[in-house]
């Protein structure tokens, strides 16, 4: 047998007594289960389930595209889209430096 070693996780107690019980009634533990991800992590070099967002979070990233869009629409419209973060931070440095040249008067 090879060497083991101890694996500490903090899991929310509800959680890991219905796991618990759910594995219990195949026959196994939660220490196995873990082992049998983590073999399975090894073996097919990927998490071996699917994992995606939930809908509120399909709701969030499509806002998030269509205000890059906006932004990149903007950016082309105002000339900015090939600008550089030099560039756009000195235009800003100059803008709040003429700003502050208005309020001074």
């Amino acid at each position: 047998m090879s060497d083991t070693t101890n694996l500490n996780i903090r899991i929310d107690r509800d959680l890991k007594t219905e796991a618990d019980f759910i594995l219990g009634r195949m026959g196994m533990n939660l220490s196995t289960a873990v082992n049998v991800f983590v073999r399975q992590v090894v073996q097919e070099r990927a998490i071996p389930f699917r994992i995606k967002l939930n809908d509120d979070d399909d709701e969030v990233l499509s806002r998030a595209k269509t205000a890059l869009k906006a932004l990149q629409t903007h950016s082309f419209i105002n000339g900015t889209s090939e600008m550089t973060m030099d560039e756009i931070d000195d235009e800003i440095t100059a803008y709040r430096s003429e700003k502050r040249g208005l309020n001074a008067s």
